[in-house]
């Protein structure tokens, strides 16, 4: 079943996102605060591209957040993505939240507030010592 989701950065990671989420048939809006981002991303019907700032609950209403199922913090900044993740969850009230921290202390300690994180390096770490095991 298709659902709505919001993605706040269209860099590598969001735009990937975006594409895989469009592919399995979910409906996606994505927000950066740089249009030039979403060359990254090939218009479809199921895609709305959003300019603005993902922690500013205005700009946040105005691309829908209130209907979204979703919502998936992917910037490359640890400090905006959990707050747009805690506004997701907290003001906005949506249940399935993913955020992307890129310092693995701070990962942790986001987590310990219910947040649940996503870290590259520790998925990344977890992968090669899997990948050594004999």
């Amino acid at each position: 079943m298709p659902r709505r989701v919001m993605i706040v950065g269209c860099g590598r990671l969001g735009a990937s996102m975006a594409a895989a989420l469009i592919e399995r048939g979910d409906h996606v809006a994505i927000l950066d605060t740089d249009a030039e981002n979403f060359r990254r991303l090939r218009a479809h019907p199921r895609l709305k591209m959003y300019v603005g700032d993902g922690v500013s609950h205005e700009t946040l209403r105005s691309a829908g957040i209130e209907s979204a199922e979703a919502f998936i913090a992917a910037t490359g900044q640890d400090t905006t993505n959990a707050l747009a993740a805690q506004s997701a969850r907290a003001t906005f009230g949506i249940a399935h939240v993913v955020c992307r921290i890129n310092d693995p202390v701070r990962s942790e300690m986001y987590e310990s507030l219910g947040l649940t994180t996503v870290n590259a390096n520790r998925l990344v770490l977890d992968l090669a010592l899997k990948a050594m095991e004999p």
